[in-house]
């Protein structure tokens, strides 16, 4: 299960600046707030059994059949459900989000159904891109791939489509309306599939999967396309030039917003005490990310002023 994960600033006093989740900074939820507000009569009755409306509105915008659209309680229950269904033996690349092993480990697996891919696209921590050539590659070896598309819209890069998906036996999206609105506390994603996929999956949906509140909200977001997350690239790339230009720091190239980042001596959980004890700056402790090392951390551009504030920060720890 997730363990040091991101914006865990509730560990800390006084943090400001908080660079450890890679959810678009300083969105605007008040709309939001003010539509869920004015529709109090739905913490009262029970939800859809399944998000039934707001999967047809997601697979009205896509073009797509309703049947290949499966709303979750956030991404993570996606991981979860495909994982249980499937139960095929996994293959996933390191670094990457860690909740695609823990699934799999948490199902019993028929090592002679055959093999599925975890692709993390764009990728948790690197900030990587695959393209739709790379996916299509991809599923020649293996039996079914998961593309895991929670940042999609976190990069300038053209990942793939969900009428693709929905047209293709052999692979499973995984969307994030946490990620795509900034809403993490809502938990919000969904699963675009070919009909054969997501029939299957439906059999281990429990009822009442997501809340009243959280379908309400999924469908006036799908309204609103002003309150989509729009990470500030530019921004992103300069802070990671202003990283690099640090003596011994080690910056992965990244096509998103969040970058992965290695100390040439010190650990990054001294580098997050430090930042968060002496700065009110929280990052996230990458360590426990199979392939990385106590050294590597992450973090996620903020606004100019913090980003600034954050390698003036490190280059103090570097010094001390």
């Amino acid at each position: 299960m997730i363990e040091g994960h991101g914006d865990d600033a509730y560990k800390y006093d006084g943090i400001e600046s908080d660079f450890s989740s890679n959810i678009c900074a300083h969105g605007n939820h008040e709309a939001l707030m003010a539509h869920l507000a004015s529709r109090p009569e739905l913490i009262s009755h029970y939800p859809e059994p399944e998000a039934w409306s707001l999967e047809k509105m997601i697979a009205e915008r896509e073009g797509i059949d309703p049947r290949c659209v499966i709303v979750t309680s956030g991404a993570t229950e996606a991981i979860y459900l495909i994982a249980q269904t499937f139960g095929l033996h996994a293959v996933i690349p390191s670094p990457t989000f860690r909740e695609y092993e823990d699934a799999c480990a948490m199902f019993p697996r028929d090592e002679e159904r055959g093999l599925m891919l975890w692709l993390c696209n764009p990728n948790n921590p690197t900030g990587e891109v695959h393209d739709q050539a790379y996916i299509e590659r991809q599923m020649a070896e293996y039996d079914l791939v998961v593309a895991d598309q929670s940042y999609e819209l976190y990069t300038d890069l053209y990942v793939m489509s969900a009428r693709w998906a929905a047209r293709i036996p052999y692979i499973l999206q995984i969307h994030s309306m946490t990620k795509t609105y900034g809403v993490p506390g809502l938990r919000l994603g969904y699963i675009i599939a070919h009909e054969t996929l997501t029939t299957q999956i439906h059999r281990c949906l429990r009822p009442w999967n997501v809340s009243a509140l959280a379908i309400e909200a999924g469908k006036f977001l799908l309204q609103h396309n002003e309150l989509i997350c729009h990470p500030d690239l530019a921004e992103a790339r300069r802070l990671q030039n202003r990283l690099r230009e640090i003596p011994g720091i080690n910056v992965t190239h990244s096509d998103t917003n969040f970058m992965l980042c290695r100390l040439p001596h010190h650990t990054a959980a001294e580098l997050k005490e430090y930042l968060a004890r002496e700065h009110h700056i929280l990052i996230r402790n990458a360590s426990n990310f199979r392939g990385l090392t106590p050294q590597h951390f992450r973090v996620a551009a903020q606004t100019p002023a913090e980003n600034d504030a954050l390698v003036r920060a490190i280059q103090q720890f570097l010094c001390s």
